[in-house]
């Protein structure tokens, strides 16, 4: 499998250095009582002030030549249904999110099913910053510092035998602190589904956290994937059960609307949605529309595992 290296990008490629010390210098300065509670904070400031600086490696996996969207933007433009079907709608449901304690459950066609707490996450292996382009079916985008390590790290420590073919994952449904299935216009919990060799993929990133710190809430806060590939909803937040199967597993997107979103949703230019094309996307912060690349950038790396498949029929 060949998987091709690309330089590092720097901090000062993310956001000016001076305007990213400096905004934190002046948090640092005000009195505690006129920021009591971040209330005076934008929503999406709040949600960065809450979260934990990682130490953190550079990944060899990282994306090249591409300028990384700024915090705030990042952290204020979500899909997340569950707490909001409008893009500004999670940043503010989601602020009391509660994160801990939490608990992975690993389980089905494997040797050591096991439950994982998140600080078991964290410790597991080195976390890497990585950056990578993320596309969304509704044909936006954004490049973001994710940080993690790649999740066969964890699901080889689970053993998944011959009979695994592919890995289901769950995110937390929890109708005290989300919106009903109702409100969010879908049903719940969400869930996810790859193949167990998509799953495997170096890519394939089990991530913690994002621009040097811990989750967001609205982004997924504390453990999710990131599968720069695919379409961004194929990226399941929260997650709290990884399950090993037989055979191909639910997506709620999938399960919703077949026709409109396929069980693969590989990142392709060619093959349009039913209600809009896919050839386009505009980057986020951008006027402009750029081509949207196949597998949104990373064909010589994921290309191989779908080779003699058609690639219109099994989208």
């Amino acid at each position: 499998m060949l998987i091709k290296n690309s330089p590092d990008l720097r901090y000062s490629d993310v956001t000016p250095k001076s305007l990213y010390f400096n905004r934190r210098k002046f948090l640092a300065g005000v009195p505690a009582a006129f920021l009591a509670g971040n209330e005076l904070l934008s929503p999406s400031r709040r949600a960065l002030a809450a979260t934990t600086k990682l130490q953190t490696v550079k990944s060899p996996l990282s994306t090249s030549g591409e300028k990384v969207n700024s915090e705030e933007d990042v952290a204020s433009y979500n899909n997340y249904y569950e707490f909001g079907t409008g893009k500004d709608e999670p940043q503010v449901r989601a602020r009391n999110f509660r994160t801990s304690p939490w608990t992975v459950s690993i389980e089905g066609e494997c040797a050591k099913p096991r439950k994982i707490s998140i600080e078991e996450i964290m410790k597991l292996a080195p976390l890497e910053e990585r950056i990578y382009r993320h596309r969304c079916v509704e044909a936006w985008s954004i490049v973001v510092p994710w940080i993690g390590y790649s999740l066969s790290m964890l699901l080889k420590q689970a053993e998944p035998t011959s009979k695994a073919k592919f890995v289901a994952f769950e995110t937390l449904y929890d109708p005290k602190q989300m919106l009903s299935p109702l409100q969010a216009g879908i049903p719940l919990p969400y869930v996810e589904g790859l193949r167990l060799d998509e799953a495997m993929h170096p890519l394939t990133l089990l991530s913690v956290g994002m621009y040097g710190g811990t989750l967001p809430p609205q982004d997924g806060a504390p453990v999710r994937l990131v599968i720069p590939w695919k379409y961004g909803f194929k990226s399941i937040k929260s997650i709290v059960k990884i399950k090993f199967v037989g055979g191909q597993p639910p997506a709620t997107w999938n399960e919703y609307a077949a026709n409109e979103y396929g069980f693969y949703s590989n990142v392709n230019p060619n093959r349009s949605h039913p209600r809009w094309s896919q050839a386009k996307e505009r980057r986020l912060g951008e006027f402009g529309r750029r081509d949207t690349l196949m597998f949104n950038g990373y064909a010589d790396q994921v290309a191989s595992l779908y080779t003699g498949m058609d690639l219109i029929k099994y989208y």
